[in-house]
């Protein structure tokens, strides 16, 4: 059974521990610029979403990396970057449309969630569970019950 990341922005209180876990767990240090999970700062309504690789199955990062350095991971299912294959050339970033690879300049390789290999950091740090780990079937599960709910109570008010 795969896993994903599964984010409820409207329970994220913009507190960054998501990048911070994540810098340290990948980085070694806190540094939310090294994280590969930021949160997005909705400013003039007082929210926050955080976002990152949403692990896609068609993956267009790994299609058009030219050496091949970023792969199916078969255990977790997220596309990892192979960092001793990676040239810098930044084609994944150009053409991920979520804009969550980038180029790290410290060691000009690009770099993308990978899930932690099935452990997030993000996820355990996160005090609100706005960022959980769960299966990847039910990820859409409640937003589509939701969606559901609104058009069921949209139809019988117009009926």
């Amino acid at each position: 059974m795969l896993k994903s990341l599964h984010i409820d922005p409207g329970k994220c209180t913009g507190c960054l521990q998501c990048e911070m876990a994540c810098s340290f767990e990948n980085e070694g240090v806190f540094n939310p610029s090294k994280s590969r999970i930021k949160v997005f700062t909705f400013h003039q309504e007082g929210r926050f979403t955080p976002y990152t690789c949403t692990q896609c199955a068609e993956a267009w990062c790994m299609q058009a990396c030219p050496v091949d350095a970023i792969v199916a991971n078969p255990v977790t299912g997220s596309k990892d970057v192979i960092s001793d294959r990676c040239v810098g050339c930044k084609v994944c970033t150009v053409s991920c449309p979520f804009g969550t690879v980038n180029y790290d300049q410290d060691s000009g390789k690009v770099i993308k969630c990978d899930l932690c290999g099935g452990d997030p950091a993000c996820a355990k740090a996160c005090p609100t569970e706005a960022i959980t780990y769960i299966n990847a079937d039910q990820t859409g599960f409640d937003r589509m019950r939701a969606w559901a709910a609104k058009t069921d109570n949209a139809s019988q008010a117009s009926a």
